[in-house]
């Protein structure tokens, strides 16, 4: 998986040689006038939320270096496969452009009679920002360590509850893929949101709940919540004495939640790279970064290759884990 601790080192060559692929002669050709209309970025998911700050914070960015507006559209539904659709059917030109998370992967492996192939019909361009997740629980819970939760779960089979952010996210799924590789037997309880999930771990209608560090920290802080884990290989800045999930003893668990950017499948490959390159430009600025840390993510980067890698490698990872555990939505 996308390795946070390594970020910095590859986000600089990855993106001098990204810039150097771009402009070859045969590539500047056909990007030396893109673009020369407004760009539309469709967000699948409702405004407010940490995708779409990351969508408008870059789109703003890329406007002032192309001189043309980017345009973001909030498209939510259907577990973010709506919006998604929406760009993998779009004219592959570069002016229709998907910002999104692992979600789209997650709900692209639970969504059977979808009308587009995420592994197929879209194209990686560059991921943005990245960010683990945080295990939390209520503090009447017996546990003050992951592999203490394991214990206690084994202990109580199907007595155990974790909320998600609503059935088929990337929430619930991690919330699958520990049950798998600690073997234990959780009740999952889906919530319409990731807000009202943490909201019910704190009230004490279910024990648990997975979500984003920057979301759980302050009921955290406030003793609401008590934190046994991250889903990264590392620990985080923000929160350095949570352990990983690896360290505590569950081998393999590693879970990132992405904010990328894509494009529909069969855009121009100079168009692509010449995006990746001007992404990369933008996330080197220090303002950036600094706003994206405020909310808890890593500004990310690299190279198109990379992405592509990441990508297909998620896409086969959730497809699996979604199947074994039955998770379907029709």
């Amino acid at each position: 998986m996308w390795r946070i601790t390594h970020l910095k080192l590859w986000f600089i060559a990855a993106s001098a040689v990204a810039i150097a692929m771009v402009w070859t002669p045969a590539a500047a050709a056909q990007v030396k006038d893109y673009p020369v209309k407004p760009v539309r970025l469709i967000n699948p998911f409702a405004p407010g939320g940490p995708v779409d700050f990351v969508g408008r914070s870059v789109g703003q960015e890329l406007s002032k270096i192309w001189g043309q507006p980017v345009v973001v559209d909030n498209r939510p539904g259907a577990g973010t496969t709506l919006g998604a659709g929406l760009v993998a059917r779009a004219t592959p030109d570069g002016y229709t452009l998907l910002v999104t998370s692992v979600s789209t992967v997650v709900a692209a492996s639970v969504y059977p009679n979808l009308p587009f192939d995420a592994a197929k019909d879209l194209a990686p361009v560059a991921v943005v920002a990245q960010t683990p997740l945080m295990f939390g629980v209520h503090p009447s819970v017996a546990a003050k360590s992951v592999q203490e939760f394991v214990t206690l779960a084994k202990s109580k089979p199907g007595q155990v509850r974790y909320g998600s952010a609503g059935q088929g996210t990337i929430t619930h799924l991690s919330g699958e893929l520990f049950k798998s590789l600690a073997k234990i037997d959780l009740v999952h309880v889906p919530y319409k949101g990731g807000a009202p999930s943490v909201a019910a771990t704190t009230a004490g209608e279910v024990q648990s709940v997975f979500d984003q560090s920057a979301a759980l920290l302050p009921h955290v802080k406030a003793g609401k919540l008590r934190a046994l884990g991250v889903t990264s290989i590392k620990r985080v800045d923000i929160a350095p004495d949570v352990p990983t999930f690896v360290e505590s003893g569950v081998a393999g668990f590693e879970v990132i939640v992405w904010n990328a950017i894509l494009a529909p499948a069969g855009t121009p490959r100079a168009i692509v790279e010449s995006l990746n390159a001007h992404i990369n430009r933008v996330l080197g600025q220090t303002e950036l970064r600094e706003r994206l840390g405020a909310l808890g993510l890593t500004p990310a980067g690299g190279s198109v290759a990379e992405f592509s890698t990441l990508y297909k490698r998620e896409v086969a990872r959730w497809a699996k884990v979604s199947k074994e555990a039955g998770v379907k939505i029709e």
